[in-house]
């Protein structure tokens, strides 16, 4: 084994553009040829100062006869200030078809959650892509997430194992259909971590407790990587279908795609002033997928939506165990209701909500979006979840039952109209079961108009209101639970998308 430790600073540097964000290239690390080695390892190391580029790339000169590439990487984390973000770097790797933005290039991304990382062509660490380990120029990336003041010192170790590839790996997929119960209510989470991304379980283990949840589809969503695809297959049944996508972890806010193609990448590696989202929002459509912006009212770093909703086929406005910043997404998607109204627009963002589940305790399925879709298919979920044809609910020990009824039998029920006109009478009922000593509470575009009593300790009831659609464009229903004391409602157990009221 040889090592070779190079310095590589800031002043050593290439600026180059990717397509999007300015990108820093590093000085890079050379392989000679095997001469009879069996691995062969280089270090380098340098410091980043605050303020640099998102991403900051080392390419590796992979000579032929590699069967297998490992990089670890270690980085200094010193004290900073109260109130001051530490060092955090994330890591990933492109192959020698290069970096361009949405490229094929890719082939695997850990973020901050590994320390190493292993490559060949039969197998490769969880996040990462197994294929072949071809010659060419390779590119490590590293993603100085967040600097201290003091700069963010890091060593990257490079291994490269010689000798005859193993056999590739050939991919199986979940298929796109479950058993299903015809034209039903299905239960889902969109939203979910495993260990191919920074969660810790594997994909049988959230298999097992999405079952106890009583779901009857996930999507897989790990952080800018697709590499997981291939290995929910065995967890997919005739009780679950399994939909297949990406969490696109952006420094200007996250957004989940649901439901692409098998093996589709959604690249990450731009900001909102880089103008580039609608065309990674167009590749997860072409793909296939729904666009879902992901809690975007979360205060971590680089979690805020900046991106606007042009694009949206929905949003998570409900982001596991509730807090204030649901709260606050689900007064933002009513004002964008209302707002829709008051300029006399027909399309409107739905709501969902997902469990963002990453490890224990996390609750698979809580909360959960619950869909009316002809069968338990991919494309049937997705018609549902895109036309608001849904409910969010903490449990699959609630259920709700809305619909809005006209003088004369007219009947809608979520997301659809009540075409009747202006001053007619509209009967606006919900049922409800497992929300005991709940509350209920009807909203419009001209706010909260209805609060029920309390329901029974046994959870059940039936709440009913009278209006006209001259009164309220669309009425949807909350489902609150008790609040000990001040001014805020208390967290939901359900909520619902509206039922529109009155002629187009």
């Amino acid at each position: 084994m040889c090592d070779d430790d190079q310095e590589n600073g800031i002043a050593r540097r290439a600026l180059f553009v990717t397509g999007a964000a300015a990108a820093l290239t590093l000085g890079g690390v050379s392989f000679a040829a095997a001469d009879g080695r069996d691995r062969e390892t280089r270090t380098v190391r340098g410091t980043l100062p605050p303020g640099a580029p998102d991403f900051v790339y080392v390419p590796v000169e992979v000579p032929p006869g590699v069967r297998e590439l490992r990089v670890a990487y270690a980085y200094d984390r010193p004290s900073v200030p109260a109130g001051t973000a530490g060092n955090a770097l994330d890591i990933g790797v492109f192959d020698e078809r290069g970096t361009e933005l949405g490229g094929e290039g890719f082939r695997g991304w850990s973020g901050g959650a590994r320390t190493e990382f292993f490559l060949r062509a039969d197998d490769a660490t969880p996040g990462y892509l197994p294929g072949p380990v071809r010659q060419g120029t390779w590119h490590v990336v590293l993603g100085p997430y967040t600097v201290a003041p003091q700069g963010l010192a890091y060593e990257l170790t490079v291994t490269l194992t010689y000798g005859e590839p193993g056999e590739a790996v050939r991919p199986a997929y979940p298929p796109e259909r479950a058993k299903g119960r015809g034209r039903a209510w299905y239960r889902g989470d969109c939203h979910l971590h495993s260990w191919y991304s920074d969660g810790r379980r594997t994909p049988a283990r959230i298999g097992a407790l999405a079952r106890a949840a009583g779901l009857d589809f996930i999507n897989t969503s790990e952080h800018n990587t697709h590499a997981a695809h291939a290995h929910w297959a065995d967890v997919a049944g005739d009780d679950l279908l399994v939909l297949l996508g990406e969490e696109v972890t952006t420094r200007n806010g996250h957004v989940v795609a649901v439901g692409t193609d098998p093996g589709t990448f959604v690249d990450w590696r731009y900001r909102a002033r880089d103008n580039r989202f609608g065309r990674f929002a167009r590749r997860i459509r072409r793909a296939g997928g729904l666009v879902v912006p992901a809690h975007p009212h979360a205060t971590c770093v680089g979690c805020g939506w900046k991106f606007g909703f042009g694009e949206a086929d929905a949003v998570e406005v409900w982001n596991g165990p509730y807090t204030p910043d649901d709260e606050t997404a689900l007064a933002d998607w009513d004002a964008r209701l209302v707002a829709g109204v008051r300029e006399g627009r027909q399309d409107w963002l739905p709501a969902m909500g997902s469990s963002d589940a990453h490890r224990d305790p996390d609750v698979v399925g809580l909360p959960q979006t619950v869909v009316l879709a002809d069968d338990l298919t991919r494309e049937a979920v997705q018609d549902g979840i895109r036309a608001g044809r849904s409910y969010v609910a903490e449990s699959s020990r609630v259920s709700l039952a809305f619909t809005a009824t006209g003088g004369r039998g007219e009947r809608a029920g979520i997301g659809e109209r009540l075409k009747v006109g202006r001053d007619a009478p509209v009967t606006v009922r919900l049922e409800v079961t497992g929300a005991p000593r709940c509350t209920v509470r009807f909203v419009t575009d001209q706010g909260v108009l209805f609060t029920s009593a309390p329901l029974p300790v046994s959870g059940a009831g039936v709440v009913e209101w009278r209006t006209t659609p001259s009164y309220a464009a669309y009425v949807r229903a909350e489902v609150r639970h008790e609040v000990a004391a001040g001014p805020l409602p208390g967290a939901p157990a359900a909520f619902t998308n509206p039922v529109f009221l009155g002629r187009e």
